[in-house]
């Protein structure tokens, strides 16, 4: 063998070694950017199995018992899931102060809109079937919205004067609050006093009923022009009753909750689990505790309703919530069961607001039915692509991949002394994290 062939045979061998240990680094970034901690099946497990602290999460204990000893909320429960395992699920408190109930794992609570996430899924379970494109207009699928007009100005007689949509309202739009809808209560204009009048969200109508209003109404402002909390989701659920042919609690029991084993959410309460469900408080005039359903009590949530809201009407537990939560962290599946794609779960947590929006509020932008953590500077947060939503009566859930971490919280309180529990738990929960997820 040649000098020439000796050094090419050693310089192939050197250049293979080297190809090899890059792999293997590589192959060793992997494992450790994905933490393998068996099934992500919500089994219980000590906070340091899955990089958390005992000792440190006890402050999150210690804070919310602080909260129900001073008298500011009359129960509490909070859950953490990490590695798809739960590393804690604390109670404290009472779902009932006047019986002497305790706050349990399986106390039912009124969600309002986290329900909005869950009727986002069942959406875009109909999404991944073909039956829709994101980009098509409402109109093609509910013809009572085509030709929709927008306010322009305010006219007399509380009638808004009005002029053409510049394009009619997407499905993108409906899922993102950027529809031109409104919800009557958060904004005052002549477009809100007419949601009023109409009773558009009223218990004893139908999602028919409700189209039938709104399309009688116009738009508060042109479609995608602004982030405008909406009744946007409702429609949403009508959208579910015309592409799938069922009636939208069916769907959800069909298709979301029976498969990931949610037994005890639904749009009201089973007569055998009335002693489960939550009382609902807010302060006097004293700032002591009293029950008082929210608004203004138009709901008995032990019966079931006629108008099936897709933005507020659910009833879960903090367990049913995080599993549904654990499934989108997944990538659409649990136990098993696949609900949705990875790549439409992903699809649901981008952001979706036009570029000259770009945000909801400082660093946070909106997806299909989450806000969207886009700058945790800017939005006072810690995990860029956290999603996350809440309910009015003070449930609160946040997703977040980069820490691998889902954290449900359940309260049932209104009014302006409601302690802003959900700050005080984010940061206790990171706070916990010794080991971070990459």
């Amino acid at each position: 063998m040649t000098r020439a062939a000796i050094s090419f045979r050693l310089a192939t061998a050197l250049l293979a070694v080297a190809f090899l240990s890059l792999g293997l680094v590589a192959c060793e970034q992997t494992r450790a950017d994905v933490p393998v901690q068996g099934p992500r099946d919500l089994a219980r497990a000590a906070p340091e199995d899955v990089g958390m602290s005992s000792d440190r999460l006890e402050r999150l204990n210690g804070a919310m018992q602080g909260l129900v000893d001073d008298g500011l909320l009359a129960g509490i429960t909070t859950m953490i899931s990490r590695h798809g395992k739960i590393a804690h699920f604390g109670t404290f408190g009472h779902q009932n102060l006047e019986d002497g109930v305790e706050m349990s794992e399986d106390t039912i609570f009124r969600i309002y809109s986290m329900t909005k996430p869950i009727t986002g899924v069942a959406l875009m379970i109909l999404y991944e079937e073909g039956k829709f494109r994101l980009s098509d207009p409402v109109h093609r699928y509910i013809p009572e919205f085509e030709g929709l007009v927008v306010a322009k100005e305010d006219g007399p007689n509380g009638q808004p004067i009005t002029e053409p949509a510049d394009h009619p309202m997407t499905i993108r739009e409906l899922m993102a609050h950027t529809a031109g809808l409104s919800y009557g209560i958060f904004s005052q204009s002549q477009v809100d006093a007419l949601y009023n009048e109409a009773n558009v969200l009223d218990n004893d109508s139908t999602l028919k009923d409700m189209i039938d209003k709104l399309a009688k109404i116009p738009l508060r402002q042109q479609p995608g022009s602004m982030w405008h909390y909406s009744v946007a989701v409702d429609v949403q659920g009508y959208l579910v009753e015309v592409l799938s042919g069922q009636k939208f609690d069916e769907f959800l029991d069909e298709r979301v909750f029976g498969p990931l084993g949610m037994n005890d959410t639904a749009f009201h309460v089973a007569a055998d689990k009335a002693d489960r469900f939550s009382e609902v408080y807010t302060h006097d005039a004293d700032g002591n505790l009293m029950a008082q359903e929210g608004f203004g009590g138009r709901r008995d949530y032990l019966d079931p309703p006629a108008f099936l809201s897709g933005g507020g009407g659910l009833v879960s537990t903090t367990m049913d919530y995080m599993r549904f939560s654990q499934m989108l962290l997944n990538g659409g599946e649990l136990d098993g069961v696949r609900i949705l794609a990875p790549s439409t779960v992903e699809l649901m947590h981008l952001n979706h607001l036009p570029r000259e929006l770009k945000e909801m509020s400082p660093g946070t932008g909106f997806g299909l039915d989450f806000a969207v953590v886009l700058d945790p500077v800017a939005a006072d947060g810690i995990s860029k692509g956290e999603y996350y939503w809440g309910g009015a009566a003070g449930t609160w859930f946040w997703i977040d991949p980069k820490e691998d971490l889902v954290f449900v919280g359940m309260i049932q309180h209104f009014g302006p002394l409601r302690p802003d529990v959900r700050s005080l738990s984010r940061r206790l929960t990171y706070q916990a994290i010794l080991e971070p997820a990459s």
